[in-house]
């Protein structure tokens, strides 16, 4: 069984989806991420509010307390 750290190191440079406890989503590149916290910087994101889109941003941090999910 692979460790999530492992698996997210794996995802940087990747697009990803990222889900919030807010119903929030982004899908972006990975761009960064830090270990105490689980804070993330995604790249070229696009925000996902209800399952309609809401916009698009060239850099978003999303911090680690309100991630319910990552998916590479």
């Amino acid at each position: 069984m692979e460790k999530p750290l492992k698996i997210l190191h794996a995802a940087l440079n990747n697009r990803v989806m990222v889900e919030l406890r807010s119903g929030r989503s982004y899908q972006g590149v990975l761009d960064g991420y830090d270990v105490p916290h689980m804070n993330l910087v995604i790249k070229n994101a696009d925000e996902i509010v209800n399952g309609e889109s809401h916009g698009k941003h060239s850099t978003v941090i999303l911090r680690g307390d309100n991630i319910i999910y990552v998916s590479p």
